[in-house]
């Protein structure tokens, strides 16, 4: 697993608000919280197509599949690990 920063987790806290028009604020939002499925923070299809639009606008991380996706977009931490990974200098 990379090391994130809370720093890029707080920004992909805000912008999941942002980009999805949640009614939670950013900060209401656990790292580990599951965005999908039950227990969480509610979201579906359509808020995960907005997602992987808007993390390859933001960072330039490009959601290929569905299999990628459900790992990527499963938590904070999970996304947080693959912008990392995408954004480390080789």
């Amino acid at each position: 697993m990379h090391e994130t920063s809370a720093e890029l987790r707080d920004q992909i806290r805000a912008l999941l608000v942002e980009t999805l028009m949640l009614q939670v604020t950013a900060a209401e939002i656990g790292d580990d919280q599951p965005l999908f499925g039950p227990d969480s923070l509610g979201l579906d299809s359509v808020d995960a197509l907005q997602l992987v639009v808007a993390l390859d606008k933001t960072f330039g991380l490009k959601v290929s599949d569905q299999d990628t996706a459900r790992k990527v977009l499963a938590s904070v931490n999970s996304i947080a690990d693959a912008v990392a990974a995408h954004t480390k200098p080789a």
